[in-house]
């Protein structure tokens, strides 16, 4: 028996939804990075987005947790906005780069600051994004449409 849907990494408008989603998201990294200064050799537009992005991302995340299970819709949103925008935002490998080059410029202890602050700040602002995500009440829309799949569910099994 075959799904009517193909597999989430198999499907081009997912794939679609996330190329375009993180598209966005580069470019408003770059633009944050345009506006940002770097005081005292602080790496604040890398930091700053992926601070921001953690928060975001632990928001997105629960909020759509919350509303029960993962349904295509949500599954579009979390694909084009978490994968998608945050995953186009927020740069590891930016932040990986400048942690190798601080050092090497000879700003060691902005380094171990930098590093600490980002995994530190970054998981308190994930933590408080989650814990925001979980106050956001479900909607009349999104209760339906999960009571729905499990009449579904209730009738299948």
């Amino acid at each position: 028996m075959t799904s009517a849907h193909p597999a989430p990494h198999r499907d081009v408008r997912l794939l679609g939804l996330v190329a375009l989603g993180g598209a966005l998201g580069s470019v408003l990294r770059y633009a944050v990075s345009l506006v940002t200064p770097a005081p005292g050799g602080w790496p604040l537009a890398t930091l700053s987005v992926n601070v921001l992005g953690a928060f975001l991302l632990g928001f997105l995340l629960e909020a759509l947790a919350r509303r029960g299970p993962e349904t295509r819709r949500l599954q579009r949103l979390r694909l084009t906005l978490g994968t998608g925008v945050l995953g186009g935002f927020t740069t590891y490998s930016s932040f990986a780069l400048e942690i190798e080059r601080l050092p090497q410029d000879g700003a060691a202890a902005v380094a171990v600051g930098y590093a600490a602050a980002t995994l530190v700040v970054g998981t308190l602002a994930a933590v408080v994004g989650v814990a925001l995500g979980a106050r956001v009440p479900a909607s009349t829309s999104s209760r339906l449409v999960r009571l729905a799949e499990e009449r579904a569910e209730g009738e299948q099994g």
